[in-house]
């Protein structure tokens, strides 16, 4: 760390909040020429999918992209989505009309077309608000995706008016909540699907962006298969080298803070992020808030990495890691010893290791069925080809911390890496 004490340590400029934004975005330059491109699409052929894990951005970049759509001449709707906007068709058909309404109640309609959707009215003009988007859904015979693709009509036919607006935008992020409900006959996903497919093809400029993580688009495409065409996925990975120095000296320079952390104390918050936007924003908040501390008490500025680990590990990973049975941690250690732990592993991976520990082996079907709770608790998804993830950045580093206290070892034997721990003294099936 440098000699010279950092003037007027006052301000944090670091929020490793969800979502919330960061001092300086980093990177993500491809994704935004991505998202103009599909922003200056006629027709609208493609939508967009951004994908990736938590702590990634998503929610960061989706919003960032909504000025971008707006400066371009786009309306902006959409909200987060949580499991009830996709109880039923009902629900996701209010959800919809919900959101178009605030930006489209600006927005009016003359009486040919609102007669020509199927809303009678006397009047000249009407403004498309809640009521009159609702009252035109109730009034069109017919299934859910009728009724919808109506209301998109009449809002198409307010646009025709409009040379400022070029279209709009429906966004929402935690799209991974949405589902179908087959056992309900209910198919809330669908309907969003076949109405977007359907009014693209009319020419409708709606544009749908979906944010979630990476269970989202596998989910899409069980859904309706066309959805494999539908869509442009933007899968966010972890920031470059250069990036993550850039997301950690760029808010110091504007403070003009930049000699607060020297060029090794930078490496070294990069080496412990891993390159996740969220890591950065929260480790170096922590520095931060330790050199106003040591300033104030006149002491040599130091970056105390163990306890700034330790305090990540309880406030990002505990809470996970106790959701997990026993029998669950122990596939989770064994997969955190694969040397593809930190990408994709497969089921014969994770048998072939379960072999080389103390415990008892897991079986082809077990592991299948073990892998299937542990996606259900959030812990691991299914990827491509049949693969699985850490739904979860740096958790293995995290399981591997976690089970080697001095009780607890890795022990290594002909290269091959074996994590021994007790069992909790509470034990559950799993």
């Amino acid at each position: 760390m440098p000699d010279n004490e950092p003037q007027a340590l006052t301000t944090n400029p670091f929020r490793p909040g969800a979502g919330h934004m960061p001092p300086y975005l980093a990177g993500r330059e491809q994704e935004k020429r991505e998202f103009r491109r599909l922003l200056a699409q006629q027709p609208i052929l493609e939508n967009l999918v951004l994908t990736g894990l938590r702590g990634v951005g998503k929610t960061v970049l989706a919003d960032t992209f909504r000025p971008m759509a707006v400066s371009e001449g786009w309306l902006w709707v959409g909200t987060d989505l949580s499991e009830s906007a996709s109880i039923n068709e009902q629900s996701m058909s209010i959800r919809l009309l919900t959101d178009l309404a605030v930006a489209t109640s600006s927005l009016t309609v003359q009486t040919q077309d609102a007669r020509r959707i199927g809303f009678a009215t006397d009047a000249i003009d009407r403004s498309l608000t809640f009521d009159m988007l609702r009252a035109t859904y109730d009034a069109v015979p017919g299934l859910a995706v009728d009724k919808i693709k109506a209301v998109l009509g009449l809002v198409k036919a307010a646009l025709a008016s409009r040379q400022d607006i070029r279209g709009i935008v429906f966004a929402y992020d935690e799209a991974q909540n949405l589902a179908d409900h087959a056992d309900a006959k209910q198919y809330p996903l669908s309907v969003l699907l076949d109405t977007f497919q359907s009014v693209q093809k009319m020419g409708f400029p709606f544009i749908l962006a979906l944010v979630g993580l990476p269970t989202l688009f596998p989910k899409l495409v069980d859904a309706r298969t066309f959805a494999e065409r539908m869509f442009h996925v933007m899968f966010l990975d972890r920031l470059t080298t250069a990036d993550s120095r850039e997301a950690i000296i760029r808010p110091l320079r504007d403070l003009k803070q930049d000699d607060v952390l020297s060029s090794e104390s930078v490496e070294t918050v990069v080496a412990m992020s891993g390159g996740y936007p969220f890591f950065i924003q929260f480790i170096c908040r922590e520095v931060y808030d330790v050199f106003v501390q040591q300033k104030r008490a006149g002491e040599r500025l130091s970056v105390p990495n163990t306890e700034i680990i330790r305090k990540l590990d309880a406030n990002f990973f505990a809470g996970r890691w106790g959701l997990v049975t026993d029998r669950q941690r122990e596939m989770l250690a064994i997969i955190a010893q694969l040397p593809s732990s930190a990408d994709e592993f497969t089921i014969q991976e994770v048998v072939a290791q379960s072999r080389n520990g103390p415990g008892r082996p897991f079986s082809p079907s077990h592991a299948n069925r073990m892998l299937a709770s542990l996606a259900e608790r959030g812990l691991v998804y299914k990827g491509r080809h049949g693969k699985y993830c850490f739904a979860v950045p740096l958790m293995n580093q995290f399981i591997l911390r976690q089970m080697a206290s001095p009780d607890e070892r890795i022990e290594e034997n002909n290269g091959q890496r074996t994590l021994r721990f007790p069992r909790r003294k509470a034990t559950r099936r799993g």
